[in-house]
């Protein structure tokens, strides 16, 4: 079966670094799904849930915001942050919602503060998504 190399970067790390037969990924317009031979993009991602199959087995990543670079062989995924479903704790991502939630209420940040607290929320949640899906659904 046809693959793509996929690598997901954060500014840490790489996160992923191997072969797919089919990602799933969080676009800006709506999820999409992209297979070995897909037509050369770039796209903007938003923080959700990315789906990696190979090997008729699913992986699940919670990510941040950040883009993707689409070409027929491979993607590459820049991201803000990546966390594996089996790495997320639940508890320390719901007590960051409330911290981010807590500092947009005080209506005191701005600019780049203003950005990385919107970000913040929206990586945790993305991970309690994840999270609570792979659990109940």
């Amino acid at each position: 079966m046809a693959t793509l190399k996929l690598e997901i970067i954060t500014p840490d790390a790489k996160i992923y670094d191997g072969d797919a037969e089919f990602v799933e990924l969080p676009g800006a317009e709506g999820d999409m799904g992209v297979f070995p031979q897909h037509e050369a993009m770039v796209t903007e991602l938003k923080a959700g849930e990315l789906r990696i199959t190979s090997k008729g087995q699913v992986e699940v990543l919670a990510i941040g915001e950040g883009f993707a670079e689409i070409t027929a062989n491979g993607i590459a995924v820049m991201t803000d942050g990546a966390v594996h479903e089996k790495d997320i704790d639940e508890k320390v991502a719901e007590a960051a919602v409330k911290r981010a939630e807590e500092l947009l209420k005080s209506s005191t940040l701005q600019g780049d503060e203003l950005e990385a607290t919107e970000a913040s929320l929206a990586r945790s949640l993305a991970q309690i998504k994840v999270k609570r899906r792979r659990h109940t659904g």
